[in-house]
């Protein structure tokens, strides 16, 4: 246990580094960090059908301005790999990952808290030349942002396994199908996040014609994609070079129309 403990707190840390230091190569996302407490816990299957249904909920939350997101590296990993270890399946993920990716926010923001520290400081050595300085002040806060994710994780897979597991399976079943039942609903809220930001005039016509294919022509979703990829490549190579070039024809037609003759 130790050894898992200790190498799901390092990708909890790697997971939170992604959107800081490696830019953003999806990482952290409970779709790929399920792949890996699979790998870990010696159940890729289930590792990868509970990151994707975490994956339904937190697809549309993104951190804007000073607003800090729900910590969804920690909250994935643990809420995966409790549900793993007690045998419980998705119901459990869904319980617990949101809770915890709630709470684990609160630490995100005292680390960024904190960091403004180390930000200001930073400025001076660059006023000042100090290169050892600067580079103290840069590489603190990424240690910070990795602690953030690797102790609680190390101390909840650590300490927290088997009481989690214990309290889990002594939870009645009746719950346990309430919740999985509140928590197939959670999808919908991502759904719902992620509509209401990408949602316009111009792109409702494509998602009802996607949405009326799968319920009356029962067509999967890959065939959905395949069908818009090809409608994308006719509207991108076909119809838009004729708009354009229409545009074109008329800016021309204006500018003969308002020259003015001076003979």
């Amino acid at each position: 246990m130790l050894a898992q403990a200790l190498t799901l707190g390092i990708v909890a840390g790697i997971g939170i580094l992604d959107g800081c230091l490696f830019g953003q190569m999806m990482f952290d996302r409970p779709l790929v960090l399920g792949l890996f407490v699979g790998l870990i816990l010696g159940d890729v299957k289930e590792g990868i059908i509970i990151g994707a249904q975490l994956e339904l909920i937190w697809m549309g939350i993104a951190g804007i301005g000073a607003a800090t997101p729900p910590d969804i590296v920690t909250g994935g990993i643990l809420g995966t790999a409790f549900a793993i270890l007690s045998g419980r399946g998705v119901e459990v993920a869904l319980a617990l990952a949101v809770p915890i990716a709630v709470l684990a926010q609160t630490l995100g923001v005292l680390v960024r808290i904190i960091n403004t520290y180390f930000s200001h400081k930073a400025d001076e050595y660059a006023k000042e030349a100090n290169y050892k300085g600067l580079a103290f002040s840069m590489w603190v806060p990424v240690l910070l942002f990795f602690l953030s994710t690797f102790v609680p994780t190390f101390l909840a897979i650590l300490l927290g396994a088997q009481q989690v597991s214990s309290l889990i399976n002594a939870v009645p079943d009746v719950i346990l199908d309430g919740l999985g039942v509140a928590g197939n609903l959670l999808p919908g809220v991502g759904f719902a996040l992620l509509m209401d930001m990408l949602f316009s005039r111009k792109m409702a016509p494509f998602f009802f014609v996607g949405f009326l294919a799968a319920a009356y022509l029962e067509l999967d979703i890959t065939a959905i994609a395949l069908f818009a990829a090809c409608v994308a490549f006719v509207i991108h190579f076909y119809i838009e070079p004729k708009n354009t070039n229409k545009q074109e024809v008329q800016q021309v037609d204006n500018l003969t129309e308002g020259e003015i003759d001076f003979d």
